[in-house]
């Protein structure tokens, strides 16, 4: 099985500084697959800028414009949580080639599956507004792209980032052909995600939100996969499977309140794979988003490819919360939800 991944240096010049989400995060993640030898195991995949035309089947292209400016003015803060430097913009064209080029590849049967280690992240980003972190929406306009050059019908996105996506939510909230569940913290920034936001007009039902209370680890987050996103993902028969891999609900990131482990990582990428296996041809992306402890990250990011390429052995170097906490019973939420989009 041939697994790709996008990786270029140009991302490292979004220079945020001090800011959680710097280059140190994918310096460290390219660091640690190089130091352990997986790097060679996988296929590069060519990146390229993206297109304003490309761009815009997201963006509005005034917002494009503003971002743009910014940069030639030397970057600046766009909100109280996202910034930006004179090379973001570049960097972001690029992060968000990376997502059609890894799609484009494994469309045309050239890889069975990529992850695109890009940043600038984009999961917050709407058509109008950068937040979050977030500039461009790296994973919605790959969802995009394929569904006008594919002429696909239904696409999923699964995010399992800490934050709920709101921007992805809301590029595609009354479309039918993109069913999109997101698995986060809640309540927790940006404050959207709850279990009634299911779409609107013809896209009514083709959002997933799943609102997990603080505290929850593998356990509760297994169960929601295996009761919630297997049978919808089963029931919707997507033919292309793209994910928001964001890795801060591991228990040593603070930028949550979640209890993951790298092994549980793990575990619910087996799941995506198995459900690729069985519905798209195995047709499988994901897309770098969350993730600031830089160990868990590197290590979260490193079994992704472990389980991507099929290996038996998944390590876990971190282990399990040395701090133990008693995680929440979800067991009402999860039949609430059930019950929401009717899923036996």
């Amino acid at each position: 099985m041939k697994v790709g991944f996008i990786y270029n240096p140009i991302y490292l010049k979004h220079d945020t500084g001090q800011h959680p989400e710097n280059a140190k995060r994918l310096t460290a993640i390219m660091t640690h697959l190089e130091k352990i030898e997986l790097k060679s195991q996988l296929v590069p995949i060519l990146s390229c800028p993206i297109s304003i035309q490309e761009l815009s089947l997201v963006h509005e292209e005034q917002y494009i414009a503003c971002i743009k400016d910014m940069a030639q003015k030397g970057g600046g803060w766009l909100d109280g949580d996202t910034v930006m430097s004179a090379d973001s913009y570049d960097a972001a064209l690029y992060a968000a080639g990376g997502a059609i080029c890894a799609t484009e590849a494994v469309m045309d049967g050239e890889l069975a599956c990529a992850f695109v280690l890009v940043r600038p992240p984009g999961h917050h980003a709407s058509p109008g507004q950068a937040m979050g972190f977030c500039l461009f929406n790296n994973i919605a306009i790959a969802a995009r792209h394929a569904k006008n050059k594919y002429k696909l019908k239904r696409l999923l996105i699964i995010d399992f980032d800490v934050h709920a996506g709101n921007g992805t939510q809301t590029v595609f909230y009354d479309e039918p052909g993109v069913l999109y569940i997101s698995v986060h913290q809640y309540p927790h920034y940006p404050g959207t995600g709850s279990m009634d936001e299911i779409g609107s007009g013809e896209g009514r039902g083709a959002t997933i939100n799943i609102p997990l209370p603080a505290g929850c680890g593998d356990a509760e987050y297994l169960q929601v996969f295996r009761e919630i996103i297997v049978p919808a993902a089963g029931r919707f028969k997507p033919q292309l499977i793209l994910v928001s891999a964001g890795y801060d609900s591991h228990w040593a990131d603070e930028l949550a309140m979640m209890r993951v482990t790298v092994n549980g990582f793990a575990r619910m990428v087996m799941v995506i794979k198995e459900l690729a296996g069985k519905l798209c041809c195995g047709r499988l992306i994901f897309s770098l988003e969350g993730g600031y402890n830089l160990e868990a990250l590197a290590s979260s990011v490193k079994v992704t490819f472990d389980v991507l390429l099929g290996s038996p052995d998944i390590e876990d170097p971190l282990g399990e919360s040395p701090d133990w906490v008693e995680a929440p019973d979800i067991t009402t939420l999860v039949a609430k939800i059930k019950e929401i989009h009717k899923l036996s």
